[in-house]
Parts: C-alpha cells; structure tokens; sequence
C-alpha cells in the first residue's frame, strides 16, 4: 500500500497540539511543505534555543501560543480553524518532570486530551483524529519481546501513567462519541525518537551534543538500558499515514505501536557509541562514562511488536539506527556553523520520503 503524503495533505487544514515542541517543528515541516494549511496550539517552546525559533516554523503556519488546559481558548481557536484533521502532540513528555511536577503533568496529558477530544465533539469539519502517547503506555513487566496493543495499559511512572489514561480518554471517546464512523479515531503509541533540533534535557542525543560542543564527557546513567530508537521522520511519517488513511477510509481507524525493528532496540551506551563515531571519532577526544545520579526508577528493557502497523499499510522503517544518529550529527553541525538549518531539515525530508 503507498501513500503519497505530498498528494493527500495538500491544501488540507490541520491542527497541531504541540506545534513548538520538537516532533512538533518536524511535523510542522513536513506539512508545510506538503502544501497543508497548519493551525498550530501550544505553549511557548519548551527550550532555548528551539528548533521551532531556529527554523521559523512559525512563518509557514498559523501558529497559536496556548495551554491545552485552557480550554475556552482552545475551543476558540479550534473553531477558527476548521480543521478537517486533528493531530494532537501536546504533552509533558519527560519522565523526571512528571516525577517532579506530577499534578501538572496529568493535568496535561489527561485534560488537555479530553479538551481536544472535546473540541472534535463539537466540530463537525473534522474528520481525522490522532492522539500521539508513547511506548510507556504498557505495564512494562521487562518482557524481552515488544508489547502488542492489546496489551495491558498501566505506565507505573506520573508520565507513563498519564499517557496511559490519555489513551483510555481517547478509546472512551471513540466508543461514547464517534463509534458512527463520522470521525476516525486513532492512537499511535511510539518509541524513542532522535534527530536534529533536540534540545531537551534527560534525552540521551541532546546531551551528547551538549558535550561534544562543551568538550565534556558524555555522562551515561543506564548504558546497558535497552530503547527502541529511530528518527524522529519515522513515527511523523506514520502519523500522516494513520491520519490519512483513515480520513479516507474509517476501517483503518485504531491504536498503534510504531517503532523500529528489533535490530534497532539498542543499548545506550551503543547509540553513544554511534555518536561519537559520527562526531569525528575518540580522536575528537570525546568520550562517555557511566555515572548513576540515584534518579527515580525508570524501565531497563522495553519494546514494541509493530507488526500491526507493517500488515495493516505495508508500513516498515526507512532509515536504521546508524544512519538516524548521523542525521542527527549532520543537522547539529550545520546549525553550529551557521547554515541554513530549515534547508538542512528540508533535505533529510525529502531524503527519507525518496527511500
């Protein structure tokens, strides 16, 4: 099955939740340049600098500074919109800031989905509904084989938790509100994503970047913990692909795990490992130690069986891992060196689109 995303999204209207986030920039991106007129809701962005400052995502889009938790203005600016589709990323994404502010964190990821969701009840222009959560939504029980989605939902953590009731807010509403079909639903619950632009903090590229600029050792907490990474265009690509799809035909309406294949679950002392190699080598002089900070408890071992995805759209990752973190090298040195990173993300779009 192929789906032209150039094709479909041109001229269609989207609305983004968490447009100044940096899956969000990427996504912003991709639609921009598929001809999509994108209203975009969220927050000011969670870091500085921000790919969305550094690329002027703002200039191509309809960017609206907002909290998923207000929701008469969202409901405002929903209604403005008309959105035909509805892509909803806005979140607190990091697992140590729900440990530290766990009531705004539920506070964002349960009500800001049930205030969206209620803002497609209301509206009937849409059509298309995806809610985005993560591979954290399983009870992990460190099984060494990838959770399918008619898994147990149950993160133990305040952000695995609340992402988990955001799906269970969006299978309610599917069942009460939208089960005539009129709206497709969907969630796609995805791995780790790398790439270009991340500046978050407790993110393991982000920090490796940080210290190969500063000339610092790349400080590792849980080297042997295994992740399912993959670029950041991996998991985008599939959510305009579930979106899609499913505008056109409900039957593809659903949840979904979208990851990386097994030969891509690496550790993170490996993936460090890749980045150093593309930085310039150890002959840089960089290098990563182990140093354990006593944080709270996060999951050693986790994966996902795609296997849904791949059967239902013929869908399978483009790029591996070693090919994501060079990426991710090739963007962070063209925005050290002053280039033109909206040109440098253009070309990797374009690149993983043709492969």
């Amino acid at each position: 099955m192929q789906f032209h995303l150039k094709e479909f999204y041109y001229g269609k209207r989207v609305f983004v939740t968490g447009h100044t986030g940096f899956k969000g920039a990427w996504l912003c991106r991709m639609l921009s340049n598929a001809g999509a007129q994108v209203t975009g809701y969220s927050l000011e962005p969670p870091t500085d600098p921000s790919l969305f400052g550094i690329a002027s995502i703002g200039q191509d889009i309809h960017s609206v500074i907002g909290d998923v938790r207000d929701y008469s203005f969202l409901k405002k600016t929903f209604a403005q919109a008309k959105p035909e589709i509805v892509l909803h990323l806005a979140a607190q994404p990091i697992v140590r800031e729900g440990y530290k502010r766990p009531a705004y964190t539920y506070e964002t990821n349960i009500m800001g989905t049930v205030n969206i969701l209620e803002c497609v009840r209301e509206n009937t222009c849409v059509k298309s509904f995806l809610n985005v959560t993560t591979d954290k939504v399983y009870r992990n029980r460190e099984w060494v084989w990838g959770y399918r989605e008619n898994e147990e939902l149950d993160g133990a953590d305040p952000y695995s938790n609340s992402k988990s009731c955001s799906e269970l807010v969006t299978h309610s509403y599917k069942d009460s509100f939208f089960s005539d079909g009129v709206v497709a639903v969907s969630t796609a619950r995805a791995g780790n994503v790398i790439g270009g632009g991340d500046f978050a903090s407790d993110r393991i590229l982000p920090d490796c970047v940080r210290s190969a600029i500063k000339g610092t050792n790349i400080i590792v907490r849980n080297p042997c913990s295994i992740r399912p990474y993959q670029h950041v265009l991996e998991p985008l690509y599939a959510y305009l692909m579930i979106a899609g799809m499913q505008y056109q035909d409900g039957k593809y309406a659903g949840y979904y795990n979208v990851g990386p294949d097994d030969g891509d679950c690496f550790q993170t002392g490996t993936l460090v490992d890749l980045f150093i190699k593309y930085w310039g080598g150890v002959e840089t002089g960089i290098r990563w130690v182990k140093k354990e900070d006593h944080g709270p408890h996060e999951a050693n071992f986790l994966k996902l069986d795609c296997s849904k995805l791949k059967a239902t759209f013929g869908w399978k990752p483009r790029w591996k891992l070693d090919k994501a973190v060079e990426k991710v090298v090739e963007w962070s040195k063209c925005w050290l060196e002053g280039g033109d990173v909206k040109s440098c993300m253009d070309q990797e779009i374009e690149e993983f689109l043709s492969a």
